[in-house]
């Protein structure tokens, strides 16, 4: 480990963060090669893995993103928790706009139950474009942190940048999978499978050469950063990871603005109580809006499942 950061200390910052991310993406890229070994795989399995996924992203977010963002604010006199929660709040916002305009498709999801516009795309793009939107925040938060560290941050370290890539590639290998298993089984051939399963990840190196980037050139603003990277993140996991992972598991979850507001407010939360929505029930009993009532009800049926009543709430 020692060896790593070393190497790391001793490149340009946003060389660091495009071989971290090509990490990132290489593992990603092998989790898709299981494809060449496995035709199908069972529904625990793949719903276990995606509650991995979420739970790195969410220790992530907390120790690597907004925990320096509170320490720097405090350190640069600013009010300790404004630059985190507004930051963390234009983080879920960035992804919220590209949930709403960028068509896509959640795992082992029917066709009728895609999001955003209403378009024509075949099922296998949608799916692609769904794990995509997962890999923006994970390429950005790495490469935030690696410009933070040439910046010269005290709380930003190419230790805890080199972790936070290690954590992040290790929960890549289960997205992989995640992607080019169901293409498989949609008849997709093992070569295309793992194509376009490695595909959906090749967004990161791209993110975090402009988190870093971005960084450098704006050094004021990384405590925005750090808590945008955050914020999009949390958004993922919420919006993305968990409905893969629980509304075909016939478990129904929050919205993702409904765990982001709590946690922009109490960013504690994403650790000491085990989950962003505050364990096993968040905030209280939260109903859910009408909307996403109607959404969850038509992903309900579109696989066939059989959810708790959600008019009561969570």
């Amino acid at each position: 480990m020692e060896t790593v950061i070393s190497f790391f200390e001793g490149i340009d910052p946003i060389l660091a963060a495009f071989l971290a991310t090509m990490f990132t993406w290489g593992v990603t890229a092998a989790g898709a090669s299981v494809v060449f070994f496995f035709k199908t795989l069972s529904r625990r399995w793949l719903d276990g893995m995606l509650g991995f996924t979420g739970g790195v992203m969410i220790a992530a977010s907390y120790w690597s993103l907004l925990a320096p963002s509170i320490e720097m604010s405090e350190r640069m006199g600013m009010i300790p928790w404004l630059p985190p929660a507004v930051g963390f709040a234009l983080g879920a916002l960035f992804l919220f706009v590209l949930d709403k305009y960028v068509p896509h498709l959640h795992i082992n999801f029917d066709p009728s139950a895609s999001e955003g516009p209403r378009t024509e795309w075949r099922r296998t793009t949608l799916l692609i474009l769904a794990i995509t939107l997962h890999n923006i925040p994970e390429g950005l938060a790495v490469g935030v942190l690696f410009g933070g560290v040439a910046a010269g941050i005290p709380e930003a370290t190419i230790g805890g940048a080199v972790a936070l890539a290690l954590g992040i590639g290790l929960q890549n290998f289960p997205e992989g999978i995640a992607v080019s298993m169901p293409l498989r089984r949609m008849g997709l051939s093992r070569r295309r499978s793992f194509f376009y399963g490695q595909l959906s990840a090749i967004v990161e190196p791209v993110a975090g050469v402009i988190g870093a980037a971005a960084v450098l050139w704006m050094q004021p603003v990384l405590p925005y950063a750090l808590a945008l990277a955050a914020g999009a993140m949390i958004y993922v996991v919420i919006e993305e990871v968990m409905p893969d992972g629980k509304i075909v598991g016939k478990m129904p979850t929050a919205d993702g603005w409904e765990a982001v507001t709590p946690a922009t407010i109490n960013p504690e939360k994403l650790v000491y109580r085990g989950t962003v929505a505050g364990g096993p029930r968040p905030f209280g009993r939260v109903p859910l809006p009408p909307a996403r009532l109607e959404l969850l009800e038509r992903r309900r049926v579109a696989v066939g499942g059989v959810c708790t009543p959600l008019r009561r709430g969570l």
